[in-house]
């Protein structure tokens, strides 16, 4: 397999593809919509309520930690998560800016 060569990328283009990577499996936006739903800190009931194993949603939880999208805390013998509010700002803007460029062409194949 051969290398990304993800330096000739800009920051910007190598930032927003590790967010696509992180955010593109359903389980992570699951999680992370669950956490959103609840408008406060979540601790161990993904489990239930995804239907997943806890090693699997354990390794999903690294990979979102990994971009900072969410936090976690340690309570008595549970780990509780929330979304990271001031990353999950940058990474709206992040889209925003990708996603609100216009594309109108004036001529298309």
């Amino acid at each position: 397999m051969g290398l990304t060569k993800t330096e000739i990328f800009t920051d910007e283009q190598n930032q927003l593809a590790s967010l696509f990577k992180v955010l593109g499996h359903p389980a992570r936006l699951a999680i992370l919509q669950h956490i959103i739903n609840q408008k406060a800190c979540i601790c161990n009931d993904l489990v239930e309520e995804l239907g997943l194993a806890q090693a699997t949603i354990s390794q999903h939880l690294k990979e979102l930690k990994s971009i900072g999208i969410i936090k976690g805390s340690i309570e008595g013998k549970s780990v509780c998560y929330c979304i990271e509010e001031k990353v999950w700002k940058q990474i709206q803007d992040h889209f925003n800016i990708l996603f609100n460029q216009d594309v109108s062409v004036k001529q298309c194949c």
